[in-house]
């Protein structure tokens, strides 16, 4: 068994789903997981903002079985970090491109299509593969088009990050005045 072999049967051992494994130089071994899609009877289809993200104690707990794998193994290795693959996730497989229906995603082609090789839009799934959906032109001239692709066609995709502050904002705003108010009454 490889490395590779070794750290994906781990992973999904643990009950994540790996996403990339990269040598970089220096032999630092980068691992980012994910977690697995939620069951479609145990939740109806969560929104991404209430996805469960993957945090410090999952990447502790991989880090630390994977050590032990990789030497049982014979990998060589001077760094291991595992990460969660980030809000710009990228999508490398066909299950997650699956998982991922709906959502508004960056797509690189490796041959141009219309003169270009990137669009951001929504990701649709669509008989014998997959489609995008992004808008065209800007103002009056917006026209909303389908791009049909295979994922042989495709060099990168990964998710648009969706940043939302508003309840951090809001909670932050009415802690301070809180405890000044209490301030001045005593």
């Amino acid at each position: 068994m490889n490395w590779q072999e070794a750290i994906e049967r781990t992973v999904t051992g643990l009950g994540y789903d790996l996403v990339e494994t990269e040598r970089a130089p220096r032999g630092l071994l980068r691992i980012s997981i994910d977690r697995l899609p939620i069951e479609a009877s145990a939740a109806t289809q969560a929104p991404a903002a209430e996805r469960e993200f993957i945090n410090v104690d999952d990447c502790e707990k991989v880090t630390r079985q994977l050590q032990h794998v990789l030497e049982v193994e014979g990998c060589a290795y001077e760094r291991l970090e595992v990460s969660s693959p980030g809000l710009d996730r990228p999508l490398t497989k066909a299950a997650d491109y699956q998982r991922f229906v709906g959502e508004r995603i960056v797509l690189t082609l490796k041959l141009p299509f219309e003169g270009r090789k990137k669009y951001e839009g929504m990701l649709l799934a669509r008989e014998g593969g997959w489609r995008m959906v992004f808008t065209a032109g800007a103002g009056a001239q917006a026209v909303e088009k389908a791009l049909d692709f295979s994922l042989d066609e495709v060099k990168e995709a990964r998710l648009v990050p969706v940043l939302d502050f508003k309840g951090r904002r809001f909670a932050a705003a009415v802690a301070p005045e809180n405890e000044m108010d209490g301030d001045r009454k005593q």
